[in-house]
């Protein structure tokens, strides 16, 4: 199911705390950065915190400017965007600022703590709250934002411990870090990140910059997920592949498709696409596992993304690249549109791959892309 983009947004000191502990809240950031993180609310069609933050610190979580409600609302959207909470046990504070300032909230929380959220929230004004299971399950959560309120991008301000779990399980697309020049020192203060299992490898750095006295950094987690479960990172290099496809020399009797092929730890070991170079015949996979040698040890571990499924017959080559990606050593392949009968009836390349023991993963919500390029091929399929 489709998901919203995800972004983490932290302030942390030097040395990584989010706050100290004392009874009053420690203001990591300075004017600007806070104008910054109003200009990200208002981009934004929700805005996420855990319970542990509205004990705590009981954020309004609202656009302040007045001006950019405004463009929100122009652009026909509400004038603030939705207001979400994540609670295991539904225990929440009715009286909380939280509930009596912006427009729609949703909460979101276990079946055992769905009756506990229901009967302290009885009377408050567009707020419903959503049962995910018997424990809160972060996909279902993703997934219901994206079908029931349209949530496309997500902000997440926290606490510590959502943000360890959304990272953990490479459900993050980005991290807008901003580092703070102070140090708290006390061990008992809470800090960003928990220890656990997150996915291997270093984060992209996307962009840095200052923000007053502050340095805001941008990274993007890259590393492959790891079986039939998707993970943001999946979702940023099948996109990368999509995007390959449109780099295509058109054609009236082959699909453009572009492939990358991704290390366990989010190396880019290649890409390729379709015709590319001087190969008039030559496929995105193909192309792309030409480019590394085959004796590399990362191939193993490594993922291929690829905007059309892979081929498994082909005329122009002695092996389709459903072989050659098994013939290679990789066993996990994402992937998001299946091969119609155009040039090859009943293509099944993702069968070839599962009956060589790959994984294939399809993200069917990057169809459309995959498609784009290639529309002149389907006709009234299109």
């Amino acid at each position: 199911m489709p998901h919203p983009y995800v972004l983490l947004s932290a302030a942390v000191s030097l040395d990584g705390c989010l706050d100290d502990t004392g009874p009053e809240r420690l203001l990591l950031s300075g004017p600007q950065d806070f104008d910054r993180v109003d200009e990200v609310r208002a981009a934004s069609d929700a805005i996420l915190i855990g319970a542990g933050t509205l004990r705590a610190d009981d954020p309004r979580l609202v656009v302040r400017s007045p001006e950019r409600r405004a463009a929100r609302t122009a652009a026909g959207l509400p004038e603030f965007p939705l207001k979400v909470l994540v609670t295991g046990s539904g225990e929440l504070d009715p009286a909380a600022r939280f509930w009596r300032t912006g427009g729609r909230k949703a909460v979101y929380t276990t079946d055992g703590g769905a009756s506990r959220a229901q009967a302290a929230l009885r009377g408050q004004k567009d707020v419903e709250v959503v049962p995910v299971g018997p424990e809160v399950d972060w996909r279902a959560v993703l997934e219901h934002l994206h079908a029931a309120y349209r949530v496309r991008r997500l902000m997440v301000e926290g606490g510590g411990s959502v943000h360890t779990q959304l990272l953990r399980l490479g459900l993050a697309d980005e991290l807008q870090l901003v580092l703070a020049p102070l140090l708290v020192g006390e061990p008992g203060a809470p800090r960003l990140f928990g220890p656990g299992a997150y996915p291997p490898g270093r984060l992209r750095l996307e962009e840095t910059r200052p923000v007053g006295d502050v340095v805001l950094a941008r990274y993007r987690p890259v590393a492959p997920g790891a079986g039939p479960l998707a993970s943001a990172a999946d979702r940023y290099w099948l996109g990368l592949a999509c995007d390959l496809a449109r780099e295509c020399p058109p054609s009236r009797t082959a699909f453009s498709v572009g492939a990358v092929v991704v290390a366990e730890d989010g190396t880019e070991l290649a890409r390729g696409h379709s015709r590319e170079g001087d190969d008039p015949v030559v496929h995105a996979e193909e192309a792309a596992l030409a480019k590394i040698d085959r004796a590399d040890p990362r191939l193993p571990g490594a993922t291929v993304y690829s905007s059309l499924e892979p081929c498994a017959r082909r005329a122009s080559r002695p092996a389709p690249c459903a072989r050659l990606i098994l013939d290679a050593g990789v066993r996990r392949v994402v992937t998001a549109w299946r091969e119609p009968d155009t040039f090859v009836a009943a293509a099944d390349g993702s069968g070839v791959l599962a009956a060589g023991g790959a994984e294939v993963v399809r993200l069917p919500e990057y169809e459309g892309r995959a498609v784009e390029p290639n529309r002149h091929l389907l006709g009234g399929s299109a």
